[in-house]
């Protein structure tokens, strides 16, 4: 929830909503940490507070020189160099959202002199994490099919939570091995299944069947509405625990230990690309990074003129 200073001009409606459009992305798709999440909330609220003070009225009317002088404001005000740069991080991936979501037509921060970042490359689990958490619904007293399902799904289709909640069971092909996954922007990608997917899909279905569904996408809540992100999220926390693995556990985490085991496995990027819906090539070459320092650790350790 937004905690915008009431001594300050105000935002307008279509940036408050496409604020908290983006804090809950934040949290359900991209399982950033709660400091940095708050982090994130404060720096982007002393943004849009900064817009309404310069009179924009609506996302579109965002120029160029807004966001630099705010970079402005920020140093001037003495912030650290860390500081500037979380909130320059916070404010490209608005702008980014603003730009995916189509309420801009071109991103204002793309080729402005940012503070550099250091890479963060992203978080996965192991081969043997990844088949103990598949396995941990077995442990659970209600909706194991579903559940397993679902985690496959997340593993292995690089499915992206949303993706996941919304898939309707029109788009389900099993007798052609793949998904039709509705991603951001309304795109449209084929994502394949393989024959585990198939089968824990199958075992949902046979459940499924005997509710009472109240919606038409393939997982569904007890009540057989549709499952909820929050819901979706708090049973892969649950999962992950019943496996005792150590790290926080997200579901974008399992989108990542997708792409990079395919990478491990000498998958070609370009089809990662399309198999995760990147609209990018260099969004996804974040995972090559991954894969190259497993190797460089490996060449470290075992070889013997390292």
């Amino acid at each position: 929830m937004a905690h915008f200073n009431p001594d300050l001009p105000q935002p307008c409606p279509e940036l408050l909503r496409a604020y908290d459009r983006f804090m809950e992305i934040a949290v359900f798709e991209q399982g950033l940490a709660e400091k940095t999440l708050a982090a994130y909330g404060d720096d982007l609220t002393r943004y849009l507070q900064l817009l309404a003070a310069q009179g924009v009225s609506e996302p579109s009317h965002i120029q160029r020189k807004h966001l630099t002088d705010h970079m402005g404001g920020l140093g001037a005000a003495g912030l650290s160099k860390r500081s500037v740069a979380r909130h320059v991080s916070a404010i490209r991936r608005f702008h980014f959202f603003l730009l995916d979501d189509g309420l801009v037509e071109e991103d204002v921060t793309e080729g402005i002199a940012l503070p550099r970042l250091d890479k963060t490359l992203p978080h996965y689990l192991s081969r043997a994490e990844v088949e103990a958490l598949l396995e941990a619904p077995r442990e659970a007293q209600r909706f194991q099919e579903r559940d397993m399902a679902m985690l496959e799904l997340f593993y292995s289709c690089g499915l992206r939570i949303s993706e996941l909640a919304n898939l309707p069971l029109a788009d389900i092909r099993l007798d052609e091995s793949s998904l039709r996954v509705r991603g951001k922007g309304t795109k449209v990608r084929l994502v394949p299944l393989g024959e585990g997917a198939i089968a824990k899909v199958q075992d949902w279905l046979g459940v499924r069947a005997t509710m009472q569904a109240m919606d038409n996408t393939l997982f569904l809540s007890s009540r057989g509405k549709r499952l909820s992100r929050q819901s979706i999220w708090n049973r892969v926390k649950l999962h992950a625990r019943t496996a005792n693995i150590t790290q926080n556990v997200t579901p974008h985490m399992l989108r990542h230990s997708f792409a990079t085991h395919l990478l491990d496995n000498g998958a070609d990027l370009r089809a990662v690309q399309e198999m995760l819906g990147h609209s990018a090539i260099h969004t996804t070459q974040i995972y090559t990074h991954v894969s190259s320092e497993r190797l460089s650790k490996a060449h470290e350790e075992f070889h013997p003129r390292s």
